[in-house]
C-alpha cells in the first residue's frame, strides 16, 4: 500500500512539469460582442462574469489551473467553450450563426445549463439571480431579433 502511494505521489509530481499554456489568443475589440453591440454596462458586467472565462479570449485562469491534471481539464473545457461560442470573435460569425448562438444562449440560461454548476463552485460571482437571468435573456433576445431584422432572416431559423 505504501508503495502505491509513493508511486501515485511521484506521478502527481511528474505531471506538474507539464503545465497548460494560459496565454489568451489576441483578438480585436472591434470583433467583441460587448463592444460591437454597445452592450449596456450592467449587462456587460453580467456577461463577463458568467460567460467570458469560457466563451471568450479573455479567460482569467485561477491559481488551481497550475495544478495538473486540473489545468488540462480546464484548458480542454475552455477550448470547447470557445469553439461553441466565442464572444471575442462574435462579429466574424455569419448573421445566421450570431442569431442562432444568441437563441441557444437564452435556452441554456433559462434551463439552468449555463453557467455550469462546476464553474459556479469556484466562481460564485457568476451565479445569476432570477432578475439577472431575465436581464441577460431579454438582452440576448433583443440582439437576436435585431440581427434577424437587419439581415432579413426568418424568425427562429437554425443556421
Amino acid at each position: 500500500m505504501k508503495y502505491i502511494l509513493v508511486v501515485l505521489l511521484a506521478v502527481f509530481l511528474l505531471l506538474q512539469f507539464f503545465p497548460i499554456d494560459t496565454t489568451n489568443p489576441v483578438s480585436s475589440e472591434g470583433m467583441d460582442f460587448i463592444q460591437t453591440k454597445n452592450t449596456p454596462e450592467s449587462t456587460a458586467v453580467l456577461i463577463k462574469a458568467a460567460c467570458y472565462d469560457c466563451h471568450s479570449n479573455q479567460t482569467r485562469y485561477p491559481w488551481y489551473t497550475r495544478i495538473q491534471p486540473i489545468g488540462w481539464w480546464m484548458k480542454d473545457h475552455i477550448r470547447e467553450g470557445r469553439v461553441e461560442l466565442n464572444f471575442s470573435v462574435f462579429s466574424t460569425y455569419s448573421p445566421e450563426r450570431q442569431a442562432h448562438k444568441l437563441s441557444e444562449s437564452v435556452e441554456k440560461i433559462d434551463s439552468g445549463e449555463m453557467p455550469l454548476e462546476s464553474y459556479l463552485l469556484t466562481h460564485p460571482e457568476a451565479k445569476l439571480t432570477p432578475e439577472q437571468k431575465q436581464e441577460l435573456t431579454t438582452y440576448f433576445k433583443k440582439m437576436e431579433s435585431d440581427i434577424r431584422y437587419s439581415h432579413n432572416l426568418p424568425l427562429n431559423a437554425k443556421p
